[in-house]
């Protein structure tokens, strides 16, 4: 029973988090991913080397706990998920940055 409270907290709460998030829009993040060359390989609408932040958007923002899945592949990178190039770890970012990061691809990667 204490697990379904806790799940249904946190989807009540990732929701709060993605309305924020989509207020704040991409400049409430572009100097996180700027300093961190998340836009080396990604940008909002159209893949480069990785996947487009709103191509992620729609394959993870359905379900709140694909947002730790999220925070993980920043965090310790990804093999295989959106193809055969790997995601290096991003073992530097921190963790209020991947939050940010991740409540705003949450919320569909507004611009």
């Amino acid at each position: 029973m204490a697990f379904k409270q806790w799940l249904v907290c946190t989807a009540l709460l990732s929701t709060a988090f993605n309305a924020s998030a989509a207020d704040a829009g991409l400049e409430a993040v572009k100097d996180i991913l700027t300093r961190n060359a998340c836009l080396s390989c990604h940008t909002v609408e159209r893949k480069v080397v990785g996947p487009a932040y709103r191509d992620i958007a729609a394959k993870r923002k359905d379900d709140p706990a694909n947002a730790e899945i999220l925070a993980q592949h920043i965090r310790q990178g990804s093999k295989g998920v959106y193809g055969p190039l790997p995601m290096p770890a991003n073992p530097v970012i921190s963790d209020k940055d991947i939050q940010a990061v991740v409540d705003w691809i949450m919320a569909g990667a507004p611009q």
